[in-house]
């Protein structure tokens, strides 16, 4: 069944209206991704310095540190656009800080 010029002009509009507003969800999307990405970035940093200074008051008090863990020190591989993180160094700098 063959389609009329009406008909298929018809479906080429709905066709190109339907791309413009996939892309501009994929858009939108990349910028919600992006400030989730910055936001867990600011958390990341704020939870390495309090981990120093919790880690310095312990070793000035003579306190053994508690192990708060690892877990979500990190964003996992694909949200910050790299195959995985610092979390190497992280617990390096957590360490050289309670060393002193």
């Amino acid at each position: 069944m063959a389609l009329t010029k009406d008909q298929e002009d018809l479906y080429r509009k709905t066709m190109e209206e339907a791309k413009a507003q996939l892309d501009t969800i994929d858009d939108e999307m990349e910028k919600e991704i992006q400030k989730a990405r910055e936001r867990l970035a600011k958390l990341q940093e704020s939870k390495r310095s309090f981990r120093q200074l919790y880690e310095g008051a312990a070793q000035l008090l003579g306190v053994k540190v508690e192990d708060l863990g690892d877990e979500g020190d990190d964003l996992k591989p694909g949200l910050n656009g790299e195959s995985g993180g610092n979390k190497g160094d992280a617990k390096g700098q957590g360490e050289a800080a309670a060393q002193g």
